[in-house]
């Protein structure tokens, strides 16, 4: 028996505002897409912890026995700049902007986009479609648009009529927005606009000629509409229906609607059965914007090259500041933040490396299989890791005690909370237990070793002054020790 079959999931499903019991469409195998980033620039720190909420979804996914497919696409084409259906395309413009083909733009930023979600362990997706790898497709959706009415081609350009859409369907039903309402809040109509109406949206558009991006189609060369390409993507590789379709709240409307209303257009039926939204990341309190300097890149987290961070910090760290909010919450970014799961990251790996070396009893003073199912009801009630994290700090408080001989474990329980522990802190959070190199790890134990015999030294000789310097000082620099009946040990915090 599979362990989904023993737990049940639910899930808060942004399109009926509740949170449901999770059924796949097929037992066993669950289809998930996920909108990936438009690769023009460094990936965005916002956009890491909406991949990252993902990642953990899917390996939670996966952890329970499903079989997953796991889309994530790479948009490398049709993203215009001001994310309407005017302006440039943006890596058009980086292009253009660094004198490079548009192409080398989309290759250097998906080779860092890849560099930064291997420092976070990030699992890879079972697909990683490009927008420019499946204009066929494209091509293929909007013809089946226009033949049922709910398009018209105007010089070149194809525009979704989203007012006849909604004379059969409901555009705007995912968002909670009405189109009356934002027919009555849009004004009118450019007069050199080719759409019919304001809320109309792109699936084809013409390309100038200095347009560099372009396919030849049969209303000639152009290039698709941003909303089209996860239309076309998700369903070629998860069907018509598919389980769960995730993204970053912002991309709600329209880029969702959008995609609702393309599909219910072609296909007559609604596409997804779950939609899943991650919220936004902020730091110190504000949007993050590149435009006010309140903007702070990964690889500045990890190398400490910023002023706004005092120090360092480790990809499994931040990774554990994150998964320390639910995903739908806005989490703020700080210094002390990051400073206190820093904290709480060292304490869980201590407990992990104390926890092979418990001793063991006849019998156990901490209810293990009652505790584990604690650990998943967490995690079944909408993947809620941070009451997942704060059950496993509950672990690690017994493990302390067991340690310090105020508690017991039996021999089975012991080896049910060593695979507990690795199944939710490795295998379902994704943490690493990774601090320093081998060789810097070894040089600080040789440095305390010595402290420590300099400190033992000056106690048999009742230097006592001497001696709670050297323990106080290591403590202020996070190096705790502790004296036992086999000799002093240390832990860094």
């Amino acid at each position: 028996m599979q362990l989904y079959q023993e737990q049940t999931l639910r899930i808060s499903n942004s399109l009926t505002g509740k949170k449901e019991i999770f059924k796949p469409i097929n037992e066993g195998h669950v289809g998930m897409y996920v909108c990936g980033p438009t690769v023009y620039s460094n990936v965005h720190l916002g956009n890491c912890r909406t991949f990252m909420s993902f990642d953990m979804i899917f390996r939670y996914l996966r952890h329970l026995g499903y079989k997953v497919r796991y889309v994530r696409n790479i948009t490398d084409a049709g993203h215009l700049v001001d994310d309407a259906d005017e302006g440039e395309d943006k890596i058009a413009k980086k292009a253009r902007l660094e004198k490079i083909e548009p192409m080398e733009v989309v290759q250097r930023y998906t080779v860092d986009f890849h560099y930064i979600l291997d420092q976070f362990n990030f699992l890879p997706p079972s697909i990683e479609p490009t927008a420019t790898g499946h204009i066929i497709e494209q091509l293929g959706i909007i013809k089946e648009i226009l033949e049922k009415g709910y398009a018209y081609e105007v010089n070149g350009s194809v525009y979704f009529d989203v007012k006849k859409f909604n004379e059969k369907y409901e555009y705007g039903k995912l968002s909670g927005r009405k189109l009356e309402d934002m027919i009555a809040n849009t004004r009118e109509l450019a007069a050199q606009s080719e759409k019919k109406n304001p809320q109309d949206f792109a699936l084809w558009k013409k390309a100038e000629p200095q347009h560099i991006m372009r396919w030849p189609s049969p209303w000639g060369d152009g290039f698709p509409g941003w909303h089209l390409e996860c239309t076309a993507m998700s369903t070629k590789y998860l069907g018509e229906t598919f389980d769960i379709h995730g993204g970053g709240m912002d991309l709600k409307f329209p880029h969702h609607e959008c995609e609702i209303a393309q599909a219910e257009a072609s296909n007559g039926h609604s596409p997804v059965n779950y939609w899943m939204h991650a919220n936004m990341l902020t730091m110190n309190g504000k949007k993050m914007a590149k435009s006010t300097g309140n903007n702070i890149l990964p690889g500045e987290i990890f190398s400490g090259e910023n002023d706004i961070l005092s120090k360092p910090f480790t990809p499994s760290v931040v990774r554990f500041f994150m998964m320390q909010a639910h995903y739908t919450s806005i989490l703020d970014l700080s210094n002390d933040a990051l400073l206190a799961s820093e904290k709480g990251y060292h304490r869980l790996m201590d407990a992990i490396d104390n926890l092979k070396d418990l001793p063991t009893a006849d019998v156990s003073n901490f209810d293990i299989p009652e505790w584990r199912q604690k650990c998943y009801d967490a995690m079944n009630d909408d993947f809620n890791t941070p009451i997942l994290i704060a059950h496993l700090f509950e672990g690690v408080k017994h493990i302390n005690l067991i340690k310090e001989g105020k508690e017991k474990i039996t021999d089975a329980d012991k080896v049910l909370l060593q695979q507990t522990i690795n199944d939710f802190v490795f295998d379902v959070l994704g943490l690493e237990h990774k601090t320093e190199s081998n060789q810097d790890s070894n040089k600080l134990q040789g440095v305390v070793e010595l402290l420590i015999q300099l400190r033992n030294e000056a106690r048999s000789n009742r230097d006592f002054a001497t001696s709670d310097k050297i323990r106080d000082q290591l403590s202020a620099m996070g190096i705790q020790l502790k004296d036992g009946k086999e000799g002093t040990t240390f832990s860094v915090s």
